[in-house]
Formats: C-alpha cells, sequence, structure tokens
C-alpha cells in the first residue's frame, strides 16, 4: 500500500515538473537556450518544452524594431565650436545568439559608439554646415553604426539628430538674426500690401473714369439723336405740309400769303438783315392780292 502512494507522489511530480517546464514563446520573441552553460538553441515563437535541470533560459530577446533617445552629447566643429546634440536611434536584433553573447550591455555600448561616431563627423564640419546637413549627418552614423553592429546581432535601421543645440552666444546671434529677417519678411509683406492696395485703388479710379466718360458720351448720343430726330420730325411734318399744299393746287394769292407768314417768322427771329424776294418787293401788289384773298370767303358765303 505504501508503494502505491510513493508511485502516485512520484507521478504527480513529474507532471508538475512536466508542465512548470513548457514554455510559450510570444509573436516577435526569441529566447536563447543554454544546456550545462554552453548555447544549446534559440526557440522561435511557440510551444517549447525545456529538460528540467540541464536546459536554461539565458535571454528572452524582442524582434521588434527599437528607439533608444540618448541623451545630449558635447561634441567641437572644425572651427571649435562646442555644441550639445542628441540622437534617436531606431534599431531591431536579428540574431539573438550574437546579441546575448556579442556584447556586454548592448544599449551601453551603441550608445557609446553614435557618441563617437557623432564627434568624429561633426569635428569634420564647420558650424554653419552642421545646422543645416542633419540629413547627411544621419545618413552618416546610420551607415557607421549598422556596419559596426552587425557583430552584435543588431541592425541599425536609422539614426536621427533630434536636436543640436549651440552654445547660448551663439543661440543669442542666431535669434537676432532670425528676428531680423522676419522683420525684413514683415515689411516686404507689408511694402507689397499697400502697393497691392495702391494698385487696386488705381483700377478702381480708372474704371469710375472710364464709366463716368462712358456715360457722359451715352448722354450726348442719346442727346444728338434725340436733336436729330426731332429734326426729321420738323423736316417730315415741312415735307408732308409742302406735299398737300402742292395736291391742293393753290393759287398764286395762296402761295403770297403763304410767304407773308414765312417772312414774318424769319422777322421773329435775331437776323439783323433780311433778304425778301424780288416777288415780294413789290409791296403795294402785295398788300392788294392779301386784301382780295382775305375778302374771297366773305363773297362765297353772300
Amino acid at each position: 500500500m505504501l508503494w502505491l502512494i510513493l508511485l502516485a507522489i512520484l507521478i504527480i511530480f513529474l507532471v508538475v515538473l512536466v508542465i512548470s517546464n513548457i514554455r510559450i514563446v510570444p509573436q516577435a520573441y526569441a529566447f536563447v537556450i543554454e544546456r550545462f552553460g554552453v548555447y544549446s538553441s534559440t526557440w522561435e515563437a511557440g510551444l517549447h518544452v525545456k529538460t528540467p535541470f540541464i536546459e536554461r533560459i539565458v535571454k528572452k530577446v524582442s524582434l521588434k524594431e527599437q528607439v533608444v533617445d540618448f541623451k545630449p552629447q558635447p561634441v567641437i566643429t572644425r572651427d571649435n565650436v562646442t555644441m550639445q546634440i542628441d540622437t534617436v536611434v531606431f534599431f531591431q536584433v536579428t540574431d539573438p545568439k550574437l546579441y546575448t553573447y556579442g556584447v556586454e550591455r548592448p544599449l551601453s555600448a551603441i550608445e557609446n559608439l553614435c557618441a563617437t561616431t557623432l564627434r568624429n563627423i561633426i569635428g569634420e564640419m564647420e558650424l554653419d554646415h552642421t545646422l543645416t546637413s542633419r540629413d547627411t549627418i544621419n545618413g552618416k552614423i546610420t551607415t557607421i553604426l549598422d556596419e559596426a553592429t552587425d557583430k552584435w546581432g543588431i541592425k541599425v535601421n536609422r539614426v536621427e539628430v533630434k536636436n543640436i543645440i549651440p552654445p547660448a552666444e551663439i543661440q543669442d546671434a542666431m535669434e537676432k538674426q532670425m528676428k531680423a529677417e522676419r522683420q525684413r519678411r514683415e515689411s516686404i509683406l507689408r511694402a507689397e500690401g499697400e502697393k497691392r492696395s495702391a494698385i487696386l485703388v488705381a483700377e478702381g479710379e480708372k474704371e469710375s473714369a472710364i464709366l463716368r466718360a462712358d456715360a457722359v458720351r451715352e448722354q450726348r448720343i442719346r442727346e444728338a439723336e434725340g436733336e436729330a430726330q426731332a429734326l426729321m420730325t420738323v423736316q417730315k411734318a415741312l415735307a408732308d405740309s409742302l406735299k398737300l399744299l402742292n395736291e391742293a393746287d393753290p393759287s398764286q394769292k395762296v402761295l403770297t400769303l403763304k410767304s407773308l407768314e414765312a417772312l414774318e417768322k424769319v422777322a421773329d427771329g435775331k437776323a439783323t438783315k433780311l433778304i425778301i424776294p424780288s416777288e415780294l418787293q413789290n409791296l403795294g401788289g402785295l398788300i392788294a392780292s392779301v386784301k382780295e384773298l382775305a375778302t374771297e370767303p366773305a363773297k362765297d358765303q353772300k
């Protein structure tokens, strides 16, 4: 009976031991395994069983891209200007074994290597070139770090210079220069605005003058057309009256009377000289004719 109890305890112990050595490696991770203190294998994502008392998990390595922000590093340019530059490194572990055994404290090694590389690159550049060549600096650092960290199982995807902090006196000079540049641009914009405003005012005055001239011209045209129309109406009326007079076959006496009426209208004008037709120079005969013409209706009535 005792041996049955011992067997049950042994079976339970073995089951617990096996279960406790079951490991699940998450996605984008890798486990480095040692057997008796020597590298044995690298577990990828999935289910694994570790040999009890023989194997052990040395390191759990993330295969994701990682971002490390390093503190500002003092560097000196070729023209002896000391500035502070901080960088951001984007890297990824490509070989968990090399990452585990290749270097002690990989992040610290990358930081020191980045600082050394940055000093070498900036030491060959002047201050003005440094401030305007971030892309060049980023490319050079990335290439050098990627080549150096390859033996550590690390791939440096890119390095970004986040801040370039020059000395305080240079910052003050730069701020003054930037302020002067802003003021210059504001002056240019203000001058352009005033110029544009003056152009718009001049164009408005020009259009207004054109409209006024068009209005005066239109008014004069309408007045001329009105006068021409009135003159044509008068001429037409005169022509109609002459036509009717001709159709009525007037006598010499009637014509003489019409001539007197015309003479009367002429005399009412402002002319200082009158030219009397030769037919009207015999006033005695003219008056007699008028009298006779005036008395004819009376005779007809009788």
